[in-house]
């Protein structure tokens, strides 16, 4: 063994070095498992956390702030709804409904109202509610009291509590306990693939207890970093970071499980055998997590708050997680031993499964006609891609952001059909207060403002609102929105900015797509340097990613066919293909990393073609494997009533399958085939002759024992 590998043993597995490592992680996870529970309290849910770094929306949020301490205040509309008119008791009710709103803490200001409809069918109360430190999940506490208070009417009378307050408490209850949720939900799902994976009732304890450990250390920095760092962490970025840790931990697991029962056929002493798999596997799997890591960092550049903040956390965890497979993983499996296999223990000198398995037979099909299976296999996956012709992206409107149907979204029907639809979400306006009177003249005439209140004016500041004919979250909104914008700025000298929950909607949009065209090149330029020094060519890196890309273009237009006519979704979130562009570029690259490496190696000694077939009989099973539990970690983002969620977890969990099963086994291996020593080009490697891929069909799959 080489001195390299004797240091990795020595620090990882050695005899009495493991027992210091499995102390080191013990001593992690009784500190870390305290802080990381402390993780939802430090999640910043405002708008802040949200909107758009510079866009003009998020502009007259810190002018609301500072001038007029507004802006952190969430209107809950109530409104009260009888069919053929409301009653006196109604009115009464209403009225005494409102005096108890305004003794209730969070409630701030005037409770305005009972306002009667023009049709006298509907009653609105508005009451603004300041949401604290605890984010929208104090808002629900306050909504659902505001629920019961107006719960016990007269008979005949229905009553919501709608608007901003009433949707961000339904999204707060979606959210609740959303740690406890996808934990469970991924330990079941990755605990079933590695019974059926290991067919062994002990061995799955070792990696999940591993991932678990990644996972709470991970939450425990990353709590640290939002309270004491100024990392931005809200609820989406909290609940990718425990399926993408949990998910990717346990994939790297896997890996090295793998190599380590191959070891253990070749080496008696079970310290030498994890010594020569963390050699071997090592490199692969840290490439791998670089890959996820860099990919996420890329994130850095996007300016959505929300975006952008994701990208540290999720790179922090990944990086946690790789040092958690790589010293806790081996040094307990070490510390157990062979026994922890049982009832199929790798006995020393038995011979390698994988020379015969499935996978070894599926590249000797390849093998007589590589080129065929590629261009047919390419086909089908452009095929699945033109369901993106289909895919309709922008800001989901509230009464489709939900799988199920909430009270607040009834609530905002009900109050659409008896009161101007943007009640309640008012287009913000912030001006010089010198040009206060034109611009609230420019507002008003605006088609689409159905009223303007009279400027307030502080330190110069003039602030005006506007009550919007249409939905807030509608198109006919937004486009009131541009309306209101050229006006009100071509006013002279007013410096008129325009804000307000459609603006930002408005803005996110656009900095969504931005931010789209400016981090799927960088993540792929990224990716590419990374592959290029791994593998040490130029041409291998190129086809891998063209590989990747075609994937995720087939996953996301097989998921716009599912959300259409299976789900009946309306639409996607407007970041929801860059969200799925880096997760499955970063993680479908993993599998290329795995496979391609251990055909890098192979193609040393058998050359390219023959590398090929025996990198794919070797980890033909733990890829598949791994890409079943990534994607049934990400899958079970589709159990939360959040739209947004379950279509990122179903497109990425296609995704992971696409490329396990058929990108990486078909498509990856038989370029290989084709493509030969040209892969490597121009390394040595790329001119080393080797015989056609027809010759090898019927040749069996032999690993290499030692080299």
């Amino acid at each position: 063994m080489g001195a390299s590998r004797r240091r990795l043993g020595t620090v990882v597995c050695g005899r009495r070095s493991k027992w210091i490592v499995v102390v080191f992680w013990l001593a992690v996870l009784a500190a870390a498992f305290p802080l990381s529970a402390e993780l939802t309290g430090a999640q910043e849910n405002d708008a802040a956390s949200w909107l758009p770094g510079n866009a003009e929306s998020t502009q007259v949020f810190e002018v609301q702030q500072e001038a007029f301490q507004t802006g952190e205040e969430v209107p809950a509309i109530i409104v009260y709804e009888r069919p053929g008119g409301i009653t006196p008791d109604d009115q009464a009710k209403a009225a005494a409904d409102a005096e108890r709103f305004g003794t209730l803490d969070a409630v701030t200001g005037q409770v305005m109202g009972p306002i009667p409809s023009e049709d006298g069918e509907a009653l609105q109360i508005i009451a603004q509610v300041d949401p604290g430190d605890g984010g929208w999940f104090e808002l629900g506490e306050t909504v659902d009291a505001m629920g019961g208070i107006v719960s016990d009417g007269p008979d005949g009378l229905t009553a919501y509590v709608a608007g901003p307050a009433g949707v961000a408490a339904d999204f707060a209850e979606a959210f609740e306990g959303i740690d406890s949720t996808l934990l469970y939900a991924a330990m079941t799902v990755v605990i079933v693939i590695l019974l059926v994976s290991y067919r062994s009732p002990v061995l799955w304890i070792i990696p999940v207890f591993s991932a678990f450990t990644a996972l709470t250390a991970a939450q425990a920095v990353v709590y640290l970093l939002a309270e004491y760092a100024d990392v931005t962490v809200n609820g989406q970025t909290a609940g990718i970071l425990l399926v993408l840790v949990f998910g990717a931990s346990t994939d790297y697991a896997l890996l090295l499980i793998a190599r380590y029962r191959e070891e253990l056929r070749r080496h008696e002493d079970r310290h030498e055998a994890m010594a020569f798999a963390l050699h071997r596997a090592g490199p692969a799997i840290v490439a791998s997590a670089s890959t996820v890591a860099v990919g996420m960092l890329c994130l850095l550049a996007a300016d959505m708050n929300s975006t952008r903040g994701m990208g540290p956390v999720l790179a922090i965890g990944v990086v946690i997680g790789l040092a958690a497979m790589l010293t806790l993983l081996p040094a307990v499996l070490v510390v157990v031993g062979r026994w922890v296999f049982w009832p199929a223990r790798p006995r020393f000198g038995s011979p390698e499964p994988t020379e015969r398995g499935f996978w070894a037979r599926v590249g000797r099909r390849i093998a007589g006609r590589p080129r065929g299976v590629w261009i047919g296999t390419s086909l089908a996956l452009g095929a699945m891609a033109l369901g993106l012709l289909g895919l309709d992206t922008g800001v989901l409107p509230n009464r489709d952001a939900f799988v199920d149907r909430p009270a607040s979204i009834t609530g905002e029907e009900a109050l659409a059909r008896h009161f101007p639809a943007g009640t309640g979400s008012p287009v913000v306006v912030v001006s010089d207060a010198g040009a206060a009177d034109d611009v609230r003249a420019a507002f008003a005439e605006t088609p689409g403002i159905a009223d303007v209140t009279e400027p307030a004016a502080v330190d110069g500041v003039a602030y005006l609102e506007g009550t919007l004919e249409a939905a807030p979250d509608s198109d006919e909104a937004r486009d009131t929105v541009l309306r209101v914008r050229d006006a009100v700025q071509a006013v002279p000298n007013a410096d008129a900015l325009v804000g307000g929950s459609t603006a930002i909607n408005l803005d996110a949009q656009d900095a969504a797509s931005r931010d789209s065209a400016v981090i799927m090149p960088l993540v792929l330029v990224a990716v590419f340097v990374i592959l290029a020094a791994l593998l040490r060519a130029l041409i291998a890196p190129l086809v891998l990613i063209a590989t990747v890309v075609l994937s995720f273009a087939a996953a996301l237009g097989l998921s716009a066919l599912i959300f259409e006519h299976l789900l009946g979704f309306a639409g996607a979130d407007t970041a929801f293909p860059l969200f799925v562009f880096v997760f499955l570029v970063a993680l479908g690259i993993d599998y290329n990393i795995f496979l391609m490496t251990r055909v890098h190696e192979e193609a040393k000694v058998h050359g390219t073609r023959r590398g090929a077939l025996i990198g794919l009989a070797a980890t033909g099973g733990v890829i598949t494997s791994a890409g079943l539990v990534l994607a049934g970690t990400f899958a079970v983002l589709a159990t939360l009533p959040v739209v947004a969620f379950a279509e990122i977890g179903i497109a990425v969990a296609l995704g992971v399958l696409l490329d396990t099963m058929i990108v990486r086994s078909i498509l990856v291996t038989s370029l290989n085939l084709d493509i030969g020593r040209w892969m490597w080009w121009p390394s040595a490697l790329s001119k080393t002759p080797e015989p056609p891929p027809a010759a090898l069909a019927e040749e069996p799959v032999l690993t290499t024992p030692e080299h």
